[in-house]
């Protein structure tokens, strides 16, 4: 039932569309939104509202500075991840933003053993604490890097980054030295943040060292981030999803990057697929329609509303992939929001009500 519902909403945006190219009115008002005219039926819809209220960034990327001191000799980090005067000057660009940080470049585990790991995961995190209690006023929260080559280490050090630092919660990746999230060894991890309410970031990784095409060397014109990551978290859900994961832990909370890769695109694929997907008290397309999304997707109105109609409003949270993503682009995000054809409602959700919930976020 869900699932028609959503489907009449995409399809009723879609024909909006086609109204819109016939000759749709576009009255804008600033950064804020614009009221949309429909000239052939008379028709005024309230797209964006006034929101001046607080935007929340779900999905940010940094690296504090101790951080990027410790890890310059063996994998320097990118400048626009570790200072903060540029950070700041971009963010006065953007209004009233809050931003939820996560750690910036490749996962620890990819560039450290299992011992440096342990020590660089508590370097990273104890600066983003010390970044949200310095800053409140720009930062609401962070996501806790852990060591993920070395579990034991992992788990104490998620107990210590909440607890004693107060983050909300930690970010993986897809996969985890060539590991997919469903291995036995993570499920202590999903145990432990399940007791926490707290949620699992999931960033996406793909591997240029494994190309599509046999014959390669590498990922030619950067396909392996422009399609790879997108495939590679859906491919990391769908892993999730089919291993009952998010039925033996029923308070586990997931965040994707890129709005949920390709699921929601191919969600009829899934739900019609002839895998029986052995060992699942419901069908898998209900587990992913539980994973939170984010809305980094270069400002693609279509694209958000393909997914609003298969994970509903209360699944989509504001994110922008800042500051790998520029102002010009992080506007963009926002104004493919304003675009949506959603209830101001849904749209307060989307911007910030999700993430207050989601995080426990008192501003």
């Amino acid at each position: 039932m869900e699932y028609q519902k959503g489907r009449r909403r995409f399809l009723k945006y879609l024909v909006s569309l086609s109204a819109f190219s016939a000759g749709t009115f576009l009255s804008f008002k600033g950064n804020r939104g614009f009221r949309e005219a429909n000239a052939s039926t008379g028709t005024d819809i309230q797209r964006s509202g006034h929101f001046d209220s607080i935007k929340i960034d779900i999905f940010t990327h940094v690296a504090p500075q101790r951080y990027a001191d410790a890890l310059q000799k063996i994998s320097p980090v990118n400048t626009m991840l570790s200072n903060l005067d540029q950070r700041f000057q971009k963010m006065d660009q953007l209004g009233e933003i809050r931003q939820v940080l996560t750690l910036g470049g490749s996962p620890i585990e990819n560039i450290a053993d299992p011992s440096k790991a342990v020590d660089l995961a508590k370097i990273a995190n104890d600066g983003m604490a010390e970044m949200v209690t310095k800053y409140p006023d720009r930062f609401a929260g962070a996501a806790a890097a852990l060591p993920m080559n070395n579990m034991d280490a992992a788990l104490k050090e998620l107990d210590r980054a909440i607890n004693d630092l107060h983050l909300k919660g930690v970010q993986v990746f897809t996969s985890v030295n060539s590991k997919p999230l469903d291995s036995p060894e993570f499920m202590p991890l999903y145990e432990k943040i399940s007791q926490y309410d707290l949620a699992i970031w999931i960033h996406p990784l793909s591997h240029e060292n494994q190309p599509f095409y046999p014959v390669d060397q590498g990922s030619k014109n950067d396909f392996g981030n422009i399609i790879g990551w997108p495939h590679a978290t859906s491919m990391a859900m769908m892993r999730l999803a089919a291993s009952g994961v998010l039925e033996r832990f029923p308070n586990l909370k997931f965040i994707t990057h890129h709005s949920g890769g390709t699921i929601p695109y191919l969600a009829k694929r899934i739900e019609l697929a002839p895998s029986r997907f052995e060992g699942l008290s419901r069908p898998i397309i209900e587990s992913l329609r539980l994973f939170y999304n984010d809305t980094a997707v270069q400002g693609n109105t279509p694209n958000l509303m393909c997914a609003n109609a298969f994970c509903g409003a209360d699944r989509q949270l504001f994110g922008t992939d800042f500051p790998m993503a520029d102002i010009d682009m992080v506007k963009r995000v926002i104004r493919s929001i304003d675009e949506m054809e959603i209830t101001d409602i849904d749209r307060r959700k989307i911007y910030a009500d999700n993430a207050r919930r989601l995080l426990h976020l008192t501003l």
